[in-house]
């Protein structure tokens, strides 16, 4: 059996292969709302044969969203059509995730088809919030700097959030800090320069991140999975980078952490990518070897082969996969059959079967 399909158990968290649907905004909520679109996309990948599912960025606070279509979690109303999608993954035998998040700067956004500019007060914008106030572009609204009450609300609506995703039956919370959302813009001494106990040393800048995981852990049980998202490296000279990340998995392991998604940038506009397949891989494989707590892959990775090449090489233990699975929501199905494993296909579906 190749690694793509062999199980791994994570706490109480046992996935039947290690491939996971990454977040991928959806902007197709209404304020905040889960809807059909939501059920029929992540459900798809369930009946698609991914061992775990996560949802796309779900927003802890209404001025936390990046779009003013993104999916929430900050009001109990959320939590019916949430739990309808929890149920119906689950039924199709795959495993579910929701990602805890808050865009910080980069949030009050049109729905980037229609508009990809911020939005004004009067047209349903909010006021975004960060670290410090320094725009992500200059046409960019200044964002407010959070004081001492903001920061406490910040990790007062992570607590909240993490509490309704138990409520709706999630079996795993990953805690967005990557992608130049807030908790990245506090990790980053680009865009965090504070001079009180959050900001200035990497102690202080990562201060926030394990407040909010401490916060999430009074409520989510101690047997259910935690993954945390990064961003390795902002790309950019003087920015946050490989070692920080390093030292930070090392830290987030002792907290009782269980997986580093591994992901790269999103925090400055002047950064400089090399993408291409596996660009994002090294990281994962660092941090594992480093830090030795589980990874996730992600980034480019489109096939079978080169999927399993990535776990068999040990550099990572799960492979997060986005555009791939946009295109073909039935890749696990067809993958196994590509590495001679066998794949668990929905009876309505056997027909198909190769």
């Amino acid at each position: 059996m190749s690694l793509l399909y062999t199980p791994i158990q994570i706490k109480n968290l046992r996935l039947k292969n290690r491939i996971v649907v990454s977040p991928m905004c959806q902007y197709s909520a209404v304020d905040g709302f889960a809807n059909q679109w939501h059920l029929v996309h992540l459900g798809s990948r369930a009946v698609g044969g991914a061992g775990l599912i996560i949802t796309e960025a779900a927003a802890v606070s209404p001025e936390g969203r990046i779009s003013i279509a993104d999916l929430g979690i900050w009001k109990d109303e959320h939590l019916p059509k949430l739990q309808e999608i929890v149920d119906f993954v689950h039924q199709n035998d795959a495993l579910i995730g929701i990602q805890l998040a808050h865009a910080g700067r980069k949030a009050s956004f049109d729905i980037p088809w229609e508009t990809p500019a911020q939005l004004s007060a009067e047209n349903g914008g909010w006021q975004p919030v960060a670290p410090s106030a320094i725009q992500f572009n200059p046409k960019d609204k200044m964002p407010l700097a959070l004081d001492a009450a903001g920061i406490e609300k910040v990790k007062a609506d992570f607590k909240a959030a993490a509490k309704r995703s138990l409520a709706a039956g999630f079996d795993v919370i990953e805690i967005h800090a990557a992608h130049g959302y807030l908790v990245h813009q506090f990790l980053s001494p680009l865009s965090n320069q504070r001079t009180d106990e959050y900001g200035g040393s990497f102690e202080n800048r990562i201060r926030l991140l394990l407040e909010i995981i401490s916060a999430v852990q009074e409520v989510w049980p101690s047997d259910k999975a935690l993954f945390v998202r990064i961003s390795a490296t902002d790309w950019v000279q003087g920015g946050w980078d490989a070692a920080s990340s390093v030292r930070l998995a090392q830290v987030l392991k002792n907290l009782n952490v269980d997986l580093i998604d591994t992901s790269t940038g999103g925090l400055a506009r002047e950064q400089e990518i090399p993408v291409g397949p596996n660009y994002q891989v090294e990281f994962a494989a660092d941090i594992k070897k480093q830090a030795d707590i589980l990874t996730g892959a992600v980034g480019l990775i489109t096939d079978a082969q080169q999927a399993e090449d990535i776990l068999q090489r040990g550099e990572a233990d799960l492979i997060f996969m986005a555009r791939e699975l946009l295109r073909n929501p039935y890749f696990p199905l067809s993958a196994a059959a590509e590495l001679g494993d066998e794949a668990h296909w929905p009876s309505p579906y056997l027909r198909a079967k190769p």
